[in-house]
């Protein structure tokens, strides 16, 4: 699947348009761990391989996940591949194992919204960053992304984003950290 992705800065109002528009799914609190490959540099590749973990309503879940390069020069679009891992500390042994390394621990807090069939918007507040407003939506094959990405963009727009950013909050926190 190819995940059609964009973000963009927002603020309070823009969180509370969202808030009366959109129907709310649930809130989740996200711990995303960041690896290196030991070969190649994800930065330069623009690929990312991270540990997710989702809490949410006395829950957790947790994913494996490889983000491919991004696929345009307007949105985040990417492929992605997911996989449910149920042991957390095994999976982190089996990479650093492989000569993986931790680059860094993105935590944020999500609330996550039904915009319409296939399409999510997730209000971020990102520790260190501040807020952001993400809209997606997965599809089969690379020719619909050009529609759709200016289908999601309008969106944004139409809640009152006025900046978008295609760098990941990883990109931006170690930016910031400099």
């Amino acid at each position: 699947m190819i995940e059609v992705e964009l973000k963009g800065y927002a603020d309070e109002e823009i969180f509370e348009k969202v808030r009366e528009k959109f129907k709310f799914m649930r809130k989740e609190m996200h711990e995303d761990i960041y690896f290196q490959h030991p070969c190649r540099d994800f930065s330069k590749t623009d690929e990312a391989l991270r540990i997710r973990i989702k809490r949410f309503n006395g829950h957790f879940e947790s994913f494996l996940t490889y983000k491919g390069p991004k696929v345009d020069n307007e949105s985040k679009t990417r492929k992605e591949i997911e996989v449910v891992i149920s042991d957390i500390d095994a999976y982190i042994d089996l990479l650093r194992s492989l000569g993986f390394r931790d680059v860094l621990t993105v935590i944020k807090i999500r609330e996550k919204y039904y915009a319409e069939k296939g399409v999510t918007i997730s209000l971020d507040e990102v520790e260190g960053l501040g807020k952001f407003i993400e809209i997606e939506k997965l599809v089969r094959d690379e020719k619909s992304i050009e529609k759709e990405v200016k289908k999601l963009k309008n969106i944004l727009k139409s809640l009152g984003v006025k900046k978008f950013e295609r760098k990941s909050y990883l990109e931006l926190l170690l930016e910031k950290q400099g």
